[in-house]
């Protein structure tokens, strides 16, 4: 596979539905994970850019102000923003590595500042700084690249990423979206894989990368994803956004006892099955949290507080998978944003790169454990509160 495929320009497209106050979101997020044969699960490095339609966030406690969309011009959309990032380095989590306010810069060929007069998917998203924290697919549309400046004494100081297409399963861009009413729902764009070949502090490291760009238009209510890159090209991911007395949080330790039940509001899961060259959807998944023996480490947020196992389940009429991760460190980002009559809505947002512990896949064609394949690596997120 030479160049990537699929809706590729959604990635840049700002003509969204007009904004609803304190809910319209939009967000481009990749995550890069390396190095599968030197650490279990990988070294991870996670990298958003992200605007919101509010007049003011607190981000970690970051004050964020935000003064609407100005008009997509001919030259590109500037947007208010912020470009966020963290590093996994095996042994201990550095977030953030980068958490700033800036103007984004979104353009793509149909701009007159692109460079290319070609009409394709190609793009970028550009903070206005004077470091390059830039992301963007070239015109061949066979390389993205992205370049993130760390902030943080001890952490790598310069990442440059380039991915390459994986094969057509997992590098076509795919385009979902739900209204939950006239005016409120999502978009979500995804690039489930690609090869990714990180330079970091003049090193070389190789593996995979993930991409979404989101656009939400509703409250944000608690979640559970999940996602996997198999050594042999597969890829596997689990979605519950769900309703609990999680939504009546406001700490960001990361395990209140109020995350015990939840009532989904929706189940799903993809299954790209490299070997048996098929893709199958689930709309059965189940999530089980359960407290681990590992804690958070001694830089982090909230030192000696244990952190999960996730135990999920997803099955169709055809093929039944379970699996056991655990998160080896968290990433995480407090929202509280001021609402009506003076109050403030709250979430908390858990990145955790994982640790697959167990997994077995079974269909028609038998069963396959863990032993399957040379790696696993993946990431998983929970989250809880209410931002409205």
């Amino acid at each position: 596979m030479q160049k990537f495929a699929g809706p590729l320009s959604d990635l840049w497209a700002m003509d969204s539905p007009p904004p609803i106050n304190r809910l319209t979101w939009e967000w481009w997020w990749w995550l890069v994970m390396l190095d599968a044969e030197e650490v279990e699960g990988g070294r991870q490095l996670m990298v958003l850019w992200s605007t919101k339609d509010t007049s003011h966030i607190d981000v970690n406690g970051k004050p964020w102000t935000g003064n609407g969309r100005p008009h997509d011009g001919e030259d590109g959309c500037i947007i208010s923003g912020m470009v966020a990032s963290w590093w996994w380095d095996g042994e201990r989590m550095w977030e953030p590595i980068r958490l700033q306010n800036c103007r984004l810069a979104v353009i793509d060929t149909n701009k007159n500042t692109w460079p290319s007069t070609t009409t394709n998917g190609s793009g970028a998203v550009i903070p206005l700084l004077e470091d390059d924290l830039s992301m963007g697919l070239d015109p061949s549309e066979g390389r993205f690249w992205l370049n993130m400046k760390s902030q943080i004494d001890g952490a790598p100081s310069d990442f440059k990423i380039e991915m390459t297409p994986w094969h057509p399963a997992v590098s076509t861009l795919r385009t979902a979206s739900s209204e939950y009413t006239e005016k409120m729902g999502y978009t979500i764009n995804r690039l489930h894989g690609s090869k990714a070949t990180a330079t970091i502090d003049g090193k070389e490291h190789q593996g995979t990368a993930y991409l979404q760009r989101v656009r939400v238009q509703a409250p944000a209510v608690p979640w559970y994803w999940g996602m996997l890159h198999f050594s042999d090209g597969s890829y596997l991911d689990w979605f519950m956004p769900h309703a609990s007395l999680s939504m009546s949080a406001r700490s960001d330790r990361p395990w209140p006892l109020r995350h015990i039940s939840h009532l989904p509001l929706s189940q799903g899961g993809i299954w790209h099955d490299h070997e048996n060259g098929r893709s199958e959807r689930f709309s059965n998944c189940i999530v089980r949290l359960i407290p681990s023996e590992i804690t958070e480490g001694e830089h982090g947020h909230s030192p000696m507080a244990p952190l999960p196992r996730f135990e999920v389940e997803l099955k169709n009429g055809r093929t039944r998978i379970r699996l056991r991760t655990i998160a080896m460190a968290r990433a995480h980002f407090r929202f509280d944003q001021p609402t009506r009559a003076g109050l403030v809505s709250h979430l908390t947002y858990n990145e955790y790169p994982l640790k697959v512990e167990k997994i077995i896949i079974e269909d028609e064609n038998g069963t396959r454990t863990l032993s399957n394949w040379d790696w696993i690596m993946g990431n998983g997120e929970h989250s809880w509160g209410l931002l409205h």
